[in-house]
């Protein structure tokens, strides 16, 4: 059988991708109660948003839960910058990408990732839920491949807490408006996400729901609040 290169090159990818895995289950695993918080890159420090993020992380730190971010800089920065500044743990997975991402300077734990699936990955399975904060294409992918799992049962019930009612009222308009009207959604599927302005209140809402799924799930040995199908 003649050598085939780009079948080799495509052979040894899949070990590149089995090592992202392995060593993101490996680090995270270890990282305890946690909250993935998303948001731009782009946003700046005088922004009211950064300040949101910052006040976000370091509620989730107070809390006792650790903060995951792209590791980047805008919103991701911040989140770990209130998180790192009140004593947390503060965690962010990075992507390499064309012009390469700065690592922000407020990880506690930092990891980077080649391939987008393996990180997005690593930001579901070992969180406590998701907060939103106003960004960009990026974080809407997050946002809605959040609910989307949900919707198909692939993930059980996940807190999703958007910030930024100002930044998203167009959006949520626009799925109660047109989405809702032509049925390609269903009421109940507007109450998959919570909104808010308020960071202990974000917080809050990931509590009662990490605290609810333990309570059910306790006597089975399960303590996840949910895991999505890999």
């Amino acid at each position: 059988m003649p050598f085939n290169e780009k079948l080799n090159k495509e052979t040894w990818r899949i070990f590149r991708i089995m090592a992202e895995f392995i060593e993101g289950f490996e680090e995270l695993s270890y990282l305890g109660p946690a909250v993935s918080i998303f948001g731009s890159a782009r946003t700046t420090p005088d922004n009211p948003y950064y300040k949101m993020a910052e006040e976000t992380g370091a509620q989730a730190a107070r809390a006792g839960l650790a903060v995951i971010t792209g590791g980047g800089g805008g919103i991701m920065e911040a989140a770990n910058k209130g998180a790192f500044e009140a004593g947390g743990k503060s965690a962010g997975l990075n992507i390499q990408l064309p012009h390469e991402q700065k690592s922000n300077d407020y990880q506690t734990l930092e990891l980077h990732f080649k391939y987008f699936f393996a990180r997005k990955t690593m930001f579901t399975k070992y969180a406590s839920g998701f907060i939103i904060l106003p960004g960009g294409f990026g974080t809407l992918d997050e946002f809605f491949e959040a609910l989307t799992l949900m919707q198909t049962l692939k993930m059980s019930h996940f807190p999703v807490v958007v910030m930024g009612k100002a930044y998203w009222s167009g959006l949520f308009k626009w799925i109660e408006e047109s989405m809702l009207p032509e049925k390609t959604i269903s009421p109940e599927d507007l109450k998959l996400y919570d909104l808010t302005d308020d960071p202990k209140e974000a917080i809050d809402i990931i509590l009662k729901a990490k605290s609810g799924a333990l309570t059910e799930f306790s006597g089975n040995g399960t303590n996840a609040v949910k895991r999505t199908t890999i």
